[in-house]
């Protein structure tokens, strides 16, 4: 979860349940404690007894002991996606891993509005309005994962791909592709192997009174029959994936299709650590991927890469 769009299991990647109840303004496992300094009850300054490790515009980080300490004072208006991005460019070198990544993220949104599911849906809502908003100016190659608006052309460029009624959304993590998808009147299964994030999804497009029908699944072996959808997207997803289960997921959706897979990936130089990146690609790569599949195939650069295979 966490801003990664995700399939298979990405190494560092733990299982949170992101609906778990918890203390007002407080977050924690055994690895990291997230306070919201003015709701917390405790006076959470009072933990540290050394100074700080850093001291950002965001966030203020101490160690404690074996646990990562993080204060912060985000506002119910600024818990959107674009969260990763603060705590991606603003605690470089402490937070090594995908893992305690999720972990201060999930901390974040919960310890901002004590109610689990108002934590997230007002999340949601706040995440999907700025994917509306018109995009910065930015390199037409890249599509920064630290930038909602930024993303929102490759929600846009996603959603004129599809073709058909029926959709199924691979890694759809949070979810907000199919909530957008089915917005526009479409039918949408969404699916991530995270039981948790899916589970968050499910509850929060039920508050929103949107359908979306959330499905734990491998991208590797997709619980649907074949030719079942119209449309299968995979949309920031193989990124995140071994180089060896590429081809594999790509075969799943290409069964389960009849009318066209959309693939989508972010241009990088090298894998971004802690969004759960583990390869890299290229226009090059996406075209092997085309002539792989043995169907008529485009490929373009816009915000990233695209692959269009036309299944039937």
């Amino acid at each position: 979860m966490t801003g990664v769009r995700d399939a298979g299991v990405p190494a560092g990647t733990v299982r949170i349940d992101p609906l778990a109840p918890s203390h007002p303004g407080r977050w924690e496992d055994r690895h990291v404690v997230v306070c919201h300094v003015d709701r917390a009850p405790v006076p959470v300054r009072l933990v540290a007894a050394r100074p700080p490790e850093r001291v950002t515009e965001h966030f203020e980080v101490h160690r404690p002991g074996d646990r990562l300490l993080v204060l912060h004072r985000l506002r119910p208006d600024e818990l959107d996606d674009d969260i990763a991005g603060l705590i991606a460019g603003e605690l470089t070198g402490l937070v090594a891993s995908a893992a305690d990544f999720e972990r201060i993220f999930t901390g974040v949104v919960r310890s901002t509005i004590s109610d689990p599911l108002t934590a997230w849906s007002t999340f949601y809502a706040n995440s999907l309005a700025a994917l509306r908003s018109p995009a910065p100016a930015v390199d037409a190659g890249v599509a920064p994962e630290s930038s909602l608006a930024a993303f929102a052309p490759v929600h846009e460029r996603a959603l004129a791909e599809v073709r058909g009624y029926r959709v199924l959304d691979v890694g759809s993590c949070f979810g907000f592709l199919p909530l957008r998808l089915a917005q526009e009147g479409l039918d949408v299964v969404a699916t991530d192997h995270t039981r948790g994030t899916m589970g968050l999804l499910g509850a929060v497009a039920r508050r929103r009174g949107e359908t979306v029908r959330p499905v734990v699944a491998d991208a590797r072996a997709l619980p649907a029959a074949d030719r079942s959808v119209d449309t299968v997207t995979a949309v920031h997803l193989l990124e995140h994936l071994p180089a060896g289960d590429t081809t594999a997921v790509l075969d799943e959706a290409l069964r389960v299709a009849r009318r066209r897979v959309v693939v989508a990936v972010p241009y990088e130089d090298v894998p971004e650590p802690v969004y759960g990146h583990l390869r890299t690609f290229d226009h090059a790569d996406l075209r092997a991927l085309g002539e792989r599949a043995g169907r008529p195939f485009t490929v373009s650069d816009d915000h990233g890469g695209w692959l269009v295979v036309e299944v039937g």
